[in-house]
């Protein structure tokens, strides 16, 4: 305790940095997971090849993706785009299968229904379907958000500052104190972002919580 009091604008520059690095790739994968998990959904030839193509991705270790990044999109190996542009691939691969089957479990009825009132496909689509397919998009949301926090950290080991800084200055060190506060803060803004996203998936299905109250 005596350490973090003493370093606390130095942690908090580095909470920032890591919360940044793990949403960041978070709302870029959701983006792109959304129209791949729509295709897949949609032509079911097209569902095996998707889901297993960008769940291939999640196999890439961390640290090798990260030092691949600069070669391929021609950044600096210190560059923390090379983190936003790994955890995003990272992030549409927990996320396409979730979309896809999220979609999937919307009642047929439904849009049988929606159909008959004469909305069209993409309003269908951001009206109905979407909307209905939140609960099951924001549970593999969820995940995808601790899985960044717990990644991100890997990237100090390539010199990107944040949160992972505390475990490699302390292992240096053999200093257990920068060690406790880094994984403390880390466990708390994965528990931040996890409670953000239910929070936010509460508020965009009004109709879940009203059915729950009766």
């Amino acid at each position: 305790m005596t350490w973090f009091l003493d370093h606390v604008p130095q942690v908090w520059s580095l909470l920032v940095t890591h919360a940044v690095l793990a949403a960041l790739p978070l709302l870029l994968g959701l983006l792109v997971a959304v129209p791949l998990g729509w295709l897949a959904r949609r032509y079911p030839r097209l569902y095996p090849p998707v889901v297993a193509v960008t769940g291939l991705l999640y196999t890439i270790p961390s640290l090798a993706l990260f030092i691949l990044m600069p070669l391929v999109i021609g950044t600096g190996i210190l560059d923390p785009r090379n983190v936003v542009v790994a955890l995003t691939l990272y992030t549409v691969a927990l996320l396409v299968r979730t979309v896809a089957d999220g979609l999937a479990a919307v009642p047929d009825h439904v849009l049988q229904a929606a159909t008959a009132m004469g909305i069209g496909p993409l309003r269908r689509f951001l009206a109905v379907e979407l909307p209905l397919a939140v609960p099951v998009i924001a549970s593999g949301l969820r995940v995808a958000a601790v899985s960044n926090v717990s990644i991100v950290s890997v990237a100090a080991l390539i010199g990107v500052p944040q949160l992972g800084s505390l475990f490699t200055d302390g292992f240096a060190r053999a200093f257990l104190d920068p060690i406790v506060v880094g994984i403390v803060a880390s466990v708390l803004l994965a528990a931040a972002f996890d409670l953000a996203i239910l929070a936010g998936s509460r508020a965009l299905t009004p109709w879940v919580r009203a059915r729950g109250a009766r």
